[in-house]
């Protein structure tokens, strides 16, 4: 394993060499259900479409755009699942991300600004990543003082933020018509729709929170200790690491990822409701589990979440294109997380299990 001070070493380019080979694994499985679906989707292709999976409208607002919200968070979620921990508050945090960015840029001074696009982008910007930062400090200050299992104390700051969007919020929803939301957010800025009607935003973000992740995660020294802690927490510690700050740090990035994916959600619906997000912390542990993210920590990478994120996304669409009850989603989805975790288990007790057979023959 390349150790923390950023040297190399030949185990460590064998687990490089192992995400490569599970993030192309993961490309295989794209691949199959997207064949899969091109095949359901011209048997139960009817209206204007020839094929209902594989046409522009569901392949780029049906899937690609659609799975940009989840795979933010996804990356986020995978630095945290890394360090052997979760947050399931990031539904909440979007929620109270996307409401309080929207009665932010609906205040007078928002309202003189408008005329500034700048301005307006800059105000939403500031607050939507202020409370996914303060919401993921609050997170990773209560997980490292109280020392308590993260799923307990993201359970319980999940149903904290997502009561402060009820009470803040004196409207149960902010919709983005009739002026409610400045045009020049709503419309110009995250939602500006080019030629064709294409929205790109969502998925230029993605992109960039998916390129930050993997730099964060390959090639920083923080990046190399939220590994370190991850892979042994004691010896970690015993290395003069300091743990509490690695875990602090990675909860505000899944907080940051959580308030991006409140103002991509904001700027591309021009709307958002107290219930934004609900059940959706599934659809985001989903994608960095499928995508690679070990719950025993020590392994995921920002590719294998943008990944995850996008098989999970086909699954969901393939409901609708195969005619599916969308009440079926959440059992396959839920099958998708147990089976992955059951799988990398399997894979963790054959490891293991070669490395004492090794050491074996080596004696």
């Amino acid at each position: 394993m390349s150790d923390v001070s950023g040297g190399s070493s030949k185990p460590g380019m064998a687990r490089y060499s192992g995400w490569r080979m599970q993030e192309m694994g993961l490309v295989a499985v794209v691949v199959l259900l997207g064949a899969l679906l091109v095949v359901a989707g011209y048997c139960n292709a009817g209206g204007r479409y020839s094929n209902l999976f594989l046409n522009f409208d569901n392949l780029f607002n049906g899937v690609a755009t659609n799975m940009a919200i989840y795979a933010i968070m996804a990356v986020g979620m995978t630095v945290v699942i890394i360090t052997g921990g979760i947050d399931i508050s990031v539904g909440s945090i979007w929620a109270l991300a996307s409401l309080l960015t929207a009665w932010a840029i609906r205040v007078p001074l928002a309202r003189q600004a408008e005329g500034s696009l700048a301005g307006v982008v800059l105000l939403a910007m500031a607050v939507s990543l202020s409370v996914g930062l303060a919401c993921g400090l609050v997170n990773g200050l209560l997980v490292v003082s109280l020392r308590l299992h993260p799923f307990i104390v993201t359970l319980g700051t999940m149903s904290i933020f997502r009561g402060l969007a009820n009470v803040i919020s004196p409207e149960k929803s902010l919709p983005g018509q009739g002026g409610v939301l400045p045009d020049a957010f709503t419309v110009r800025f995250m939602s500006y729709e080019f030629a064709s009607g294409l929205r790109f935003t969502p998925m230029l973000v993605t992109l960039l929170v998916v390129v930050l992740g993997w730099v964060f995660l390959r090639n920083t020294r923080p990046g190399r200790e939220t590994y370190a802690i991850g892979g042994n927490e004691e010896a970690s510690r015993f290395a003069g690491l300091n743990v509490g700050m690695v875990k602090l740090r990675v909860y505000v990035i899944s907080g940051l990822c959580a308030g991006i994916a409140g103002l991509v959600s904001l700027g591309r619906f021009g709307a958002v409701s107290t219930n934004s997000g609900t059940g959706d912390e599934l659809m985001v542990v989903a994608s960095a589990v499928v995508g690679g993210a070990s719950l025993m920590g020590g392994r995921g990478t920002a590719l294998g979440a943008l990944l995850g994120a996008l098989v999970i996304q086909l699954i969901d669409n393939g409901i609708f294109v195969v005619g599916m009850n969308q009440e079926y989603k959440s059992i396959i989805i839920g099958s998708a997380i147990v089976v992955a975790v059951a799988v990398d288990r399997f894979s963790e007790v054959l490891r293991q299990r070669r490395l004492v057979m090794a050491a074996a023959a080596n004696k």
